[in-house]
């Protein structure tokens, strides 16, 4: 019971650093510590390791994968309603329906097919999730995302074709390169298209992104540590 008490007691340290040091970084570049959501990554991790942030307050929580996501959070959120969940990995389009159901806030949408799956499951179960818009921003072929040169038309797309209401845009900058150029890039198109919502930024690079905009961090070996994928 010690060891686990010592775990818990882990995540609320963790977390309550991460708060702090976003707080710090929006001060220091002159920005509102309460304009930057923090959603913590808790994919791969089991509700135990999750409850504890949930009763430390947290709100925002971001998953990978639909199938984990449906194994944990129904029964979380009956105890916790006001959290909000997050699909921040790739979306299959066979898995629009589950996701627009589960899913407050959308972060991967990048091709046609799934602004059409989307679209069509939005409108048949009249449930929105918030919908943002993946960017390829090192143009990296395994990552999903649109390319830098297409985004426009994409989003013109998605609200003219399909309908879709887009608030904003996500990136994940290659592991090998500085992020902020990426950062600065995936901020300049948002600017152009009129998207108030800039999610990026991990663990290893938030305040950099916090520097240039982010209004929406993803944090999760920084709260809960190292991912164990076997859980998954």
């Amino acid at each position: 019971m010690r060891a686990k008490d010592g775990a818990m007691q882990d995540v609320v340290t963790g977390l309550q650093e991460t708060r702090a040091a976003i707080a710090r970084a929006a001060r220091d570049f002159g920005r509102r510590p309460e304009d930057v959501t923090l959603i913590a990554v808790s994919k791969t991790k089991p509700t135990e390791v999750i409850l504890p942030a949930l009763e430390a307050g947290q709100v925002d929580f971001g998953e990978n994968y639909v199938q984990e996501a449906k194994a944990k959070w129904p029964d979380l959120r009956e105890r916790f309603p006001h959290a909000r969940l997050h699909m921040i990995g790739p979306l299959q389009s066979n898995k629009a329906k589950e996701a627009v159901a589960l899913f407050d806030t959308i972060h991967s949408l990048d091709r046609e097919s799934l602004a059409k799956e989307l679209s069509r499951e939005i409108a048949r179960s009249g449930r929105a999730p918030r919908l943002i818009v993946q960017v390829n921003t090192g143009a990296e072929p395994q990552k999903g995302g649109v390319l830098p040169p297409d985004v426009d038309a994409f989003l013109t797309s998605c609200r003219v074709t399909y309908g879709l209401e887009i608030e904003g845009l996500m990136c994940i900058p290659p592991a090998d390169e500085p992020p902020s150029p990426h950062f600065a890039l995936l901020a300049k198109i948002a600017k152009r298209n009129g998207l108030p919502i800039l999610s990026m930024g991990m663990s290893a690079d938030y305040e950099a992104a916090i520097q240039l905009g982010a209004t929406h961090v993803r944090v999760g070996s920084a709260i809960f540590g190292a991912r164990d994928y076997g859980t998954t």
